[in-house]
């Protein structure tokens, strides 16, 4: 069970670093590449404050009466239809769409007037809101939110590294992060494979890196695996 002040305070945290980041970016950054292919920085930029408003446009529609089972944070990342080919395409087309013809620093502006809307919203939601994502998952809020810090940790790093800057995950952020992709495993499995991973910061965001397909970690899947590592699925 996730608890909505501490994973709202990651966000806050997340956001507060990001927003400066994205308000400083000159043309010639915004024009870098990413990992991210074909997404450059100003395209990666708009997919991520876009993966926040996204709570905002679920928070408007009613919440759902009678939903069936919930779907977790990590069953969010599944394997299935909303990474298809058809799906990543849209995701990578909207995004492109948002960046073309914005000034550099418009996604931070953008991400801060968002938060301040979805942060004075989560503040009288009830502990037990369900929302429905767009792939159709009824979701408690805590847990969607959850999603998001992954979305804004996982692609800070994909913007520090396209920037040639040192990481700044907020280490609330980093907290969520790697408790969702090792809270089910046994700590010290997962720190002879990833050494570091549950200890300190270094570590952690190796580890994120490792298993999120950021690095050239050593560390085989069968291992990680075997250790208890939650593998998401990313688009």
């Amino acid at each position: 069970m996730w608890r909505r002040d501490v994973v709202i305070s990651a966000i806050s945290s997340e956001v507060g670093v990001l927003e400066r980041v994205l308000l400083g970016l000159s043309e010639e950054e915004a024009a870098l590449p990413t990992r991210c292919v074909p997404w450059d920085v100003a395209a990666l930029a708009a997919h991520t404050v876009g993966a926040l408003h996204r709570v905002l446009v679920m928070l408007d529609a009613d919440a759902p009466e009678g939903a069936g089972p919930l779907v977790s944070a990590a069953g969010y990342y599944a394997p299935d239809v909303r990474f298809s080919p058809e799906v990543n395409a849209d995701r990578v087309e909207s995004a492109v769409r948002a960046a073309r013809g914005a000034g550099p620093g418009e996604p931070g502006r953008v991400l801060g007037v968002s938060w301040g809307k979805l942060a004075a919203r989560l503040a009288v939601e009830p502990v037990d809101r369900v929302v429905v994502t767009r792939h159709g998952d009824p979701m408690l809020l805590t847990d969607f939110l959850v999603t998001r810090v992954v979305e804004l940790g996982v692609h800070g790093l994909d913007l520090a590294d396209a920037l040639g800057r040192g990481p700044w995950c907020a280490e609330e952020a980093l907290a969520v992060v790697v408790r969702l992709l090792f809270g089910g495993s046994g700590g010290g499995a997962v720190e002879r494979v990833l050494p570091g991973a549950l200890s300190d910061r270094a570590g952690g965001l190796a580890a994120v890196r490792a298993v999120t397909g950021r690095s050239g970690s050593d560390a085989g899947r069968d291992a990680l695996e075997a250790a208890g590592v939650r593998f998401l699925a990313l688009g």
